[in-house]
């Protein structure tokens, strides 16, 4: 049994599609929206569990009713995420908490809902959808890059504290991808290069990710050099991203 959370659209929604094709899984779906997250299911047969992983009492009850509908969770996607783009200094208080309480605080409180039960049966699989965002750094995306740089940091730490358990962590690092991500953070996507992938080239990573328990999966893989770069030359790659943006 699956949970996948952010299933009513974009890379959640086509990460349900995927893997019902699949046929191996039977899927629990969470989503904000409740009419499109009941298009998802009935498209996918999973079963919809509507919530807002940023109220604290919702995630609970979403694991609650996950349980209760199958008894165990063997694999969570964690694809729920809002964005926010602009100066830093113009951005919200209120939008820091909210971009902070999905990306971040819901994944974590969910896994940490999720992941006993996995620990106590010695398997099972989580992958949290990252972004190249939180590997290099964004103009403009300073909170959205923050909250995916802890996802990454927190991946990390717990692969190294479940390594002898059997459940193992994966990260799915997207650049740019072709959902209404952009158009719902205000801000809509601009730039020539990259191109926008589409969100099935995503769940195929998802996919891959739970079949495999590979550690991280950049889509497109390309996307990998640039987090090299930054990683290993950090003031090459910062002169190449002020000059290209």
């Amino acid at each position: 049994m699956a949970l996948v959370t952010g299933a009513s659209s974009g890379i959640g929604a086509a990460v349900a599609e995927r893997l019902a094709a699949d046929g191996d899984w039977r899927l629990l779906l969470n989503g904000r929206d409740e009419g499109r997250l009941m298009e998802v299911a009935t498209r996918t047969g999973g079963v919809p569990l509507a919530a807002d992983l940023a109220d604290p009492r919702a995630r609970e009850r979403l694991a609650e009713e996950a349980l209760v509908h199958s008894g165990r969770v063997d694999a969570l996607v964690a694809g729920a995420g809002i964005g926010w783009a602009g100066p830093f200094t113009t951005m919200p208080h209120r939008d820091i908490d909210d971009v902070l309480a999905v990306n971040l605080n819901a994944t974590l409180h969910l896994v940490r809902l999720l992941l006993p039960g996995m620990v106590e049966r010695r398997c099972g699989r989580v992958v949290l959808i990252g972004s190249l965002a939180g590997s290099v750094g964004v103009r403009g995306e300073a909170v959205y890059a923050a909250t995916k740089a802890g996802l990454a940091a927190f991946a990390d730490s717990l692969r190294y504290e479940l390594a002898p358990s059997g459940v193992r962590i994966s990260m799915v690092l997207p650049g740019v991808v072709d959902t209404p991500f952009f158009q719902r953070r205000g801000a809509p996507y601009r730039r020539e290069r990259p191109r926008p992938v589409p969100a099935l080239q995503v769940a195929d990573a998802v996919y891959r990710a739970l079949r495999t328990g590979r550690p991280n999966a950049f889509v497109p893989s390309w996307m990998a050099m640039p987090a090299w770069l930054h990683g290993t030359a950090p003031g090459v790659f910062r002169s190449l991203a002020q000059r290209f943006g």
